[in-house]
């Protein structure tokens, strides 16, 4: 079986990472991510992959601490997660590079555009870390930078809900699950699907957005095998 998908951007949230401790590393759940993954790959699909922070840090609920500051500590708690999930992608047998916004030649390498398309054309899976490397900028708008760079065919935004609704699922029984939206309509209705820069990046290049749900690993296979999951944001 073909997959529909052959190069895509995997936005991995912090939270995710941290399973059902909800701080820190679960190792368990990154190594099922990795065999969804390594499933990926082996069907031939090149992978690249931005990981959020927030199992170690949420910058804005810092308090009084500047800004710019508080999202610098945010951009190493990322490098922190790509470390992690590229040891649990290794341990199922993958080959994998960091690469990281901010310069750290000691810890990973620095995103190179043209080192991350060879990396893909040699098989590696490819995790950014560091955010963009600015400040004021989400997790999400950096997959969403990256994504367009790296020509990605689609942006799968993995989360802990299956899909988008009109309205929060776990406090209303009545919320309503939208199986396609558009990108003015995310924005219209107040969808918080992402944040509004990362929506308007993928707006204006033209990058699709699957989001679904991480609770069962395996829908990042069948996600880039073309099965109807979750919502997508066209």
């Amino acid at each position: 079986m073909e997959p529909k998908y052959k190069r895509i951007l995997l936005k991995l949230s912090g939270e995710a990472l941290a399973g059902e401790k909800k701080s820190g590393l679960d190792f368990d759940v990154i190594n099922s991510f990795g065999k969804s993954i390594k499933k990926c790959v082996d069907a031939g699909v090149e992978v690249g992959i931005v990981v959020g922070g927030g199992n170690f840090w949420r910058g804005r609920s810092s308090g009084a601490m500047d800004r710019t500051r508080a999202d610098h500590i945010g951009m190493l708690a990322t490098i922190m997660n790509a470390l992690a999930v590229a040891d649990g992608l290794e341990s199922c047998g993958l080959e994998v590079r960091v690469q990281t916004a901010i310069s750290m030649p000691q810890v990973a390498e620095p995103y190179i555009r043209n080192k991350t398309m060879r990396h893909f054309q040699k098989g590696r899976v490819c995790i950014f870390g560091g955010g963009t490397g600015n400040p004021f900028f989400s997790t999400d708008t950096a997959a969403a930078l990256r994504g367009v760079e790296i020509e990605a065919d689609i942006f799968f935004k993995a989360t802990m809900v299956d899909g988008v609704y009109d309205k929060d699922p776990k406090k209303y029984p009545d919320a309503v699950k939208y199986d396609e939206l558009t990108f003015s309509e995310i924005l219209a209705k107040g969808l918080k699907v992402m944040d509004s820069t990362a929506a308007a990046m993928c707006q204006d290049n033209n990058l699709p957005v699957l989001v679904f749900d991480l609770a069962r690993p395996d829908n990042i296979y069948d996600a880039c095998m073309g099965k109807n999951i979750g919502t997508i944001v066209r």
